[in-house]
């Protein structure tokens, strides 16, 4: 269940800069691993320090993080949904991503050449809006013309036609879909249509180095902008990013950080944040073989949270053994655990709770 996030933005917004320093990671800082599956996809490593303390307790044999894949695709430009830019063909390679990560420029430099001369990150952030949504437009278009018949005869695809007809309508008032309130039902109803809108949204603004720590006038005016969306704003410079991933050493790299009055990489905050958009927890399985980072949706019980490890231990729960991580380090083992009596066995409506270190036990 790796977290997949689409890049998104602008031309000269800082996207690929960002995304560059990223994979620039990979030698510099072991603790934030990159590597690249495709020519625009990035696999980063999410860091957890409870999974190191696990792992010097139980010394497995493999030690496996939470990943996040980073999806970067060319900067769009007006008229991206009907294929300006390429941005027909970019837009297809996010729709199964779980979250959108939105660059928007808020800094100023003569350098740097803005595609639509000035910087002004509300319009930015509108023409990708509005790209998005007429992109999705015209999936909801085409699914009305493919059920609109079936639906006069069959109740079943009338339910379906009129959620369309809802959606349709919200989009063509240039709302996204994620700001209107449907049922899970509903939902349900268009899942398959992988709708760019219904996404959640992390605004990344990204600003010049000195003002990383309070925002400026631009980032206000973004903030403003998004107030009542279901959206979560982080301040980050690219560029201090990109020096970051440029220096060898840890020393380095926190010393360069504090020049800025930084205490850890932009990453960090950006893991954290999309683990927060999405409503993100992990939960651990510690053994001789291996220690392992599992994300799963805050509120998930433990059946489904087995189901992340293997559809068939979903299918055969019988029980969980339970340890809460404190309990774990404070005992430093699964056995002493056991006889202190913090082993709990739990069943099928056990809600999972950030940090359980877990066994499932299950029938073929």
């Amino acid at each position: 269940m790796a977290l997949q996030c689409g890049i998104v933005g602008l031309p000269n917004v800082g996207k690929s800069t960002l995304f560059n320093s990223l994979s620039n990671a990979k030698a510099q800082a072991a603790n934030f691993p990159f590597c690249t599956i495709e020519p625009n996809v990035g696999v980063i490593t999410v860091p957890d320090p409870r999974l190191e303390a696990l792992s010097k307790i139980v010394k497995p044999q493999n030690v496996v993080p939470n990943t996040i894949e980073i999806v970067d695709i060319a900067g769009l430009v007006k008229g991206a949904s009907k294929g300006e830019g390429l941005g027909n063909q970019f837009l297809g390679n996010i729709r199964d991503t779980d979250a959108i990560i939105h660059v928007v420029r808020c800094f100023t430099d003569d350098n740097v050449v803005h595609v639509d001369g000035s910087v002004d990150p509300v319009r930015d952030k509108e023409i990708i809006d509005f790209e998005l949504e007429l992109k999705d437009l015209e999936s909801i278009d085409k699914r009305i013309q493919k059920v609109e018949k079936q639906a006069k005869i069959d109740k079943k695809i009338q339910v379906t036609y009129e959620v369309l007809q809802k959606v349709k309508l919200h989009l063509e008032q240039g709302k996204p879909v994620r700001s209107l309130e449907l049922s899970d039902n509903e939902k349900d109803e268009i899942a398959d249509l992988h709708l760019l809108t219904i996404k959640p949204v992390l605004y990344l603004a990204n600003v010049e180095e000195e003002a990383v720590l309070t925002g400026n006038a631009y980032t206000q005016k973004l903030m403003e902008a998004v107030k009542e969306e279901n959206a979560e704003i982080l301040i980050i410079s690219a560029k201090i990013e990109s020096e970051i991933a440029e220096l060898t050493e840890h020393a380095e790299r926190m010393d360069y950080l504090a020049m800025y009055g930084l205490t850890e990489p932009g990453i960090n905050r950006l893991i954290r944040s999309a683990y927060k958009l999405l409503n993100l927890i992990t939960y651990f399985t510690a053994g001789e073989k291996e220690v392992r980072a599992w994300p799963i949706h805050r509120g998930d019980k433990a059946p489904q949270a087995a189901g992340v490890i293997h559809t068939d231990f979903e299918k055969g729960f019988i029980r969980a053994e339970v340890i809460g991580y404190d309990d774990f380090i404070q005992y430093a083992s699964e056995a002493a655990c056991r006889e202190a009596g913090k082993l709990n066995v739990e069943g099928k409506e056990y809600v999972v709770k950030d940090g359980d270190v877990m066994h499932f036990r299950f029938n073929v």
